[in-house]
């Protein structure tokens, strides 16, 4: 206002402005701050059919991130049992009520908040998967370690969707409080070899910094890890 000669109006008018071409971004009771440009990440949502893997979890997207020269972390799992809401109980094909194991994390790439993560078992695959109890990480991953066990993944089904965050999603990706940048939220139902769902994964991703592939057909994943780089480096 001082240096310029110009009402607070126009001042907040420019401020505005520059927000809805994402220059700049107003964070609740901070301030408002030229906005850091991010390099997106590549996650592959499909598994490659020859070999498995992708999916966006576990080791491949680790490596896909490592790829891009980028750090990928997480959290020490969060181990609960609970009892199944109306959204778990109908993904699953449980009752409401019925207890399930949920194992949260949240991941980091370069100390970044990047995405937050939830999965949720149902109670009885402890039996035959004690360590899903375990409030330790499963380094293998989990679906290596239900194979191990007898219960192999033979598909899954991804449900998409994009949202404005609530506030706890707000607050730890330190998004605008305006709603103006929108999170994806990937509901993953997970079958057996005999069609039975045994794992709900929730995944919830900022829009400003990912960015996903969808393979139909044979595509090497060493052609998955390329795109990862070309698309990151882009």
């Amino acid at each position: 206002m001082a240096e310029y000669h110009a009402s607070r109006n126009t001042v907040r008018g420019a401020i505005k402005e520059l927000a809805t071409l994402g220059v700049v971004r107003t964070l609740h009771g901070k301030g408002t701050f030229v906005t850091e440009h991010v390099n997106p990440i590549v996650t592959t949502l499909t598994t490659d059919p020859e070999t498995g893997a992708g999916g966006g979890e576990g080791l491949v997207y680790t490596a896909e991130v490592a790829a891009s020269g980028r750090s990928a972390t997480t959290s020490e799992p969060d181990v609960r049992i609970q009892k199944a809401n109306a959204d778990i109980a109908h993904s699953l094909r449980i009752l409401v009520g019925t207890e399930v194991i949920s194992r949260g994390e949240q991941r980091y790439i370069d100390g970044r908040p990047w995405s937050l993560q939830t999965s949720f078992y149902p109670k009885s695959l402890a039996r035959r998967a004690p360590r899903l109890l375990d409030a330790d990480s499963i380094d293998e991953g989990t679906v290596a370690y239900l194979r191990e066990r007898g219960i192999q993944q033979a598909g899954y089904r991804d449900a998409i969707q994009v949202r404005i965050p609530d506030k706890n999603e707000t607050d730890y990706f330190n998004l605008p409080a305006d709603g103006r940048i929108q999170v994806v939220e990937i509901y993953r139902v997970a079958f057996d070899q005999n069609g039975v769902r045994v794992r709900l994964t929730i995944t919830v991703y900022p829009a400003d910094r990912n960015r996903f592939v969808i393979n139909v057909g044979r595509v090497p994943i060493s052609d998955m890890l390329i795109k990862a780089v070309d698309e990151s480096s882009g």
